[in-house]
C-alpha cells in the first residue's frame, strides 16, 4: 500500500500539483435485523479503494477508483490533476491551506472484543431473545432489533511527507417497541432512538448495554403511552434526558459551528449558519452553565481518531465557554478564512470515494454539579423529556422543533404522571440562554448519532455527542396556539 501511496503522489508532482494526499481504504461491514421473531436483514460487506485529492493552479482536483493497481493508481492520479486544471478555469480565490506537521505514525481503537469474532447466531439470538420479550406485551404489535458491525483500515499519505495508518472499529446495537391500538400509535426506544448507542469499542459495548434487561420496562412504556395524557401546551420548564440533548447539540450547536456552512459552501444542499464570523468571541450562545466541546479525543467517540483525513492531529478546543461562543469546526483551507493559522483537524470523508468535508466529531455538552434527583425536586411545573422522536430545524439553524418518544410530569419537585408526545421548541440562542442547571458527570453519557447526512453527493457518516440531563426555563411545549 505504502507503495502504492508513493506512486500517486509521484504522477500528481510530475503533473504539476502543488499539493496532493491520497486515502486508500478497506472497510469490513455487518449489519443485522430481527423484527417481530424473523430474521429481516443480514448484509455482511467488504470494501476498498482510493481517493486522490490534488491542488493544481490554485484549485481542487479529484478522483477515485475501487481498482488498487499500478496502472490505475497512475491513471486515477494523472485524472485528478486533470480536473484540478479544469477547475481552475473557473476559480474565484485560489486555495490556501493553513500548514500542516508531517506524521509518520499508527493509530488504532482500543477494544477488548472484536465484534466479528462472534458468531451470527450468538448475536441473532441475542436479538430474538429480546425480540420475544417486547412482544410478551399485547400492546406491542411491532418489535425490532438491530447490531451493526464496522472495521476500517485507512492509509493517508500526502507531498507534505505524512504516512499515517488508522485502524478504527465500531460496534451499535438497540430496540423499538411500537404499541398500537385503534386510536394510537407509541414507540419506545433502548437504549436510544434510530438504531440505539454507536461507539467505537468492541462486542464488549453490547454486553454492557443491559439490553435483555430493559426490554420489557421498554414494552410496557410503549403500552402505557397509548392510555398517557397529551403534553400540556404552554410555557414550562423543561428537563432533557442525556440522549435528547445529544440530538439538540447535534442540530442546534454542531452544524452552525462549520465553517463550511458558515462560509456557503453548504448552503445548496445542508443551509448555512446562524453562528456568522463577526459572533466570533463576542455573541452569547448560551447562559454561564454552557460549555460546550468538540474533540477527536474522547475514548469510544464515534468522531475518535487520531488523525483528520487531511493528516492534521487530534484536538480539543471550545466552540462555546461559559456561554460565549468561541470556536468553529474548520478545515486547511477554512481556518485562514477567519484568522486561523491552523486546523483543528475537522476534516472526515464518508468513504475513499468522495472528498472530506468538515465534519462534526464530538461535540459535547461538559457536566456541571447537579444531581438529576436534586433538580427535578428544584423544578416547580414541568416536564421531563426523554429519547428522541422527531427534530425540525431550519436553514441556518436557529429555529427549531423536537419531539421526544415519552414525558413526564414535574409538579412541585416531583415526577409525576407519564405524558405522550411531549415537543418542544424555540430559537436556539434563547434555548441555550434559558439553560440554568446542567447534571454532574455520573449522568454524562457519549451518544453515537450515526445518520449525519451533508454534502453532494451525500455523504452519511458519525458522530458523537456527550451530555448530562439539563434544565431549560421557561421553554414552549406542546402544539397548541398560545398568547
Amino acid at each position: 500500500m505504502r507503495e502504492l501511496a508513493e506512486l500517486a503522489l509521484d504522477v500528481t508532482r510530475i503533473k504539476g500539483a502543488v499539493y496532493a494526499d491520497i486515502r486508500i481504504i478497506a472497510v469490513k461491514g455487518e449489519s443485522l435485523i430481527i423484527k417481530n421473531g424473523q430474521v429481516s436483514h443480514i448484509h455482511c460487506s467488504e470494501d476498498r479503494g482510493f481517493g486522490v485529492r490534488v491542488i493544481v493552479d490554485g484549485a481542487w482536483g479529484f478522483a477515485s477508483s475501487d481498482e488498487l493497481t499500478r496502472n490505475e493508481i497512475k491513471r486515477v492520479a494523472a485524472q485528478a490533476v486533470k480536473i484540478a486544471k479544469a477547475s481552475a478555469l473557473y476559480k474565484g480565490r485560489g486555495v490556501v491551506l493553513t500548514p500542516v506537521v508531517k506524521a509518520v505514525t499508527h493509530w488504532s481503537t482500543p477494544f477488548e472484543i472484536d465484534p466479528f469474532t462472534i458468531s451470527l447466531s450468538e448475536k441473532i439470538d441475542l436479538l430474538l431473545s429480546i425480540d420475544k420479550a417486547l412482544r410478551q406485551v399485547k400492546e406491542v404489535k411491532i418489535a425490532r432489533g438491530n447490531m451493526e458491525f464496522q472495521k476500517k483500515s485507512q492509509l493517508f499519505a500526502s507531498t507534505t511527507g505524512s504516512f499515517i495508518e488508522q485502524e478504527s472499529l465500531s460496534s451499535a446495537a438497540g430496540y423499538a417497541a411500537i404499541a398500537i391500538n385503534q386510536d394510537d400509535l407509541q414507540i419506545r426506544s433502548y437504549p436510544s432512538s434510530f438504531g440505539g448507542q454507536y461507539m467505537t469499542r468492541g462486542y464488549e459495548l453490547i454486553q454492557e448495554l443491559a439490553l435483555e434487561e430493559n426490554a420489557s420496562r421498554i414494552a410496557e412504556e410503549a403500552a402505557a403511552l397509548l392510555k398517557a395524557p397529551q403534553c400540556p401546551t404552554g410555557y414550562k420548564d423543561i428537563i432533557l434526558d442525556s440522549s435528547q440533548l445529544a440530538l439538540q447539540i447535534h442540530e442546534s450547536c454542531g452544524h452552525p459551528a462549520e465553517l463550511d456552512r458558515v462560509l456557503g459552501t453548504e448552503a445548496d444542499f445542508a443551509g448555512r449558519s446562524f453562528l456568522t464570523p463577526d459572533k466570533l468571541h463576542s455573541f452569547l450562545y448560551g447562559s454561564p452553565v454552557i460549555n460546550i466541546v468538540a474533540d477527536s479525543l474522547t475514548p469510544g467517540g464515534m468522531g475518535t481518531y487520531g488523525f483528520d483525513d487531511e493528516g492534521v492531529p487530534a484536538q480539543r478546543w471550545y466552540l462555546v465557554k461559559e456561554g460565549l461562543f468561541c470556536g468553529y469546526l474548520t478545515s486547511r483551507q477554512t481556518a485562514p478564512e477567519i484568522g486561523l493559522n491552523h486546523s483543528q483537524g475537522a476534516m472526515r470523508a464518508c468513504n475513499w470515494n468522495r472528498l472530506p468535508l468538515i465534519r462534526m466529531n464530538n461535540v459535547s455538552l461538559e457536566p456541571d454539579q447537579w444531581n438529576l434527583e436534586d433538580l427535578i425536586a428544584d423544578t416547580k411545573d414541568g416536564v421531563f423529556m426523554e429519547t428522541n422522536r422527531s427534530w425540525s430545524i431550519d436553514q441556518l439553524r436557529y429555529n427549531f422543533q423536537f419531539g421526544t418518544e415519552i414525558g413526564w410530569e414535574i409538579k412541585n419537585g416531583k415526577k409525576g404522571k407519564m405524558l405522550k408526545n411531549p415537543t418542544y421548541q424555540g430559537i436556539t440562542p434563547q434555548f441555550w440562554q434559558a439553560c440554568d442547571a446542567v447534571c454532574n458527570d455520573n449522568y454524562w453519557v457519549l451518544w453515537g448519532v450515526p445518520n449525519c447526512g451533508k454534502g453532494q453527493p451525500e455523504q452519511i457518516i458519525a458522530t458523537s455527542h456527550g451530555a448530562a440531563p439539563a434544565r431549560f426555563r421557561q421553554v414552549m411545549v406542546g402544539v397548541g396556539y398560545v398568547k
